[in-house]
């Protein structure tokens, strides 16, 4: 599970907003309303942020990371839905009237930080202001537009096209252009046996948009990428920055 740093017994005042860019988009006075019940946390790589069906006892601003959502076939398979990192924050149910979570929430491919609100102060800070509950509703509704590209993608593309889809999105959200990606991580995203992959993944480095070694996948030409991506990428992005900039 999460490893929190160390924090005193009260939460520090000197934290602040720190790297993740909703926060970073609210008025100082939505700031001020839960900047003091921020607390630091770090995940490593296949940590639960939170477990589908779990209550939400707290929300996650992300500073630095992957949070991949998931979802569960009764087979106990798992798909990734969506990905999250600095643009967003896990705990949006809880917005919308749900106290459970409906996916899994784990971190992806790189360690990760985030600040941590327990869930009565979030309410309580968006009981008292009608801008703050927007911003916070605003990337919810982008995030389910993400989510509906996945499934129109999943639905209508090919795999090469789904999978420059989604390097693109790991690739927003880590430190460099060299980012680990499995096999396995590709099935959660794509559905597809080995076999598919790698073939999509030789297909991708004919068009020299990426290279692929053991485990990880480094961007060559992000535009490129881009191109063979095609409508299942850009809307929800031009959207965040339409809505939240």
């Amino acid at each position: 599970m999460a490893t929190i740093l160390p924090i005193s017994g009260t939460v520090s005042s000197r934290i602040k907003t720190g790297g993740n860019r909703l926060l970073g988009a609210l008025s100082p006075n939505d700031a001020a309303l839960i900047s003091p019940y921020l607390e630091p946390v770090s995940f490593t790589v296949g940590d639960y942020i939170t477990r589908a069906g779990a209550p939400i006892e707290n929300l996650c601003f992300f500073e630095q990371g992957i949070a991949g959502v998931l979802d569960s076939l009764d087979n106990d398979r798992r798909y990734a839905v969506g990905l999250l990192g600095a643009e967003g924050f896990v705990g949006w149910p809880l917005l919308m009237g749900d106290d459970r979570s409906p996916y899994d929430v784990t971190m992806r491919a790189e360690a990760g930080r985030a600040l941590r609100i327990p869930a009565e102060k979030l309410i309580a800070a968006v009981e008292q202001s009608a801008t703050l509950r927007t911003t916070l509703l605003r990337f919810a509704h982008i995030f389910m537009l993400q989510m509906g590209r996945t499934i129109v993608s999943s639905l209508a593309h090919s795999i090469e096209r789904r999978m420059a889809r989604w390097i693109l999105l790991y690739h927003d959200r880590v430190q460099a252009d060299e980012i680990c990606m499995t096999h396995e991580e590709f099935r959660l995203m794509l559905g597809v046996r080995r076999s598919s992959v790698t073939d999509a993944l030789h297909r991708l480095e004919e068009e020299q948009a990426i290279r692929a070694v053991r485990a990880k996948v480094l961007v060559v030409d992000r535009a490129k990428l881009i191109a063979l991506a095609g409508d299942t990428y850009g809307y929800p992005e031009q959207e965040y920055a339409r809505l939240l900039a």
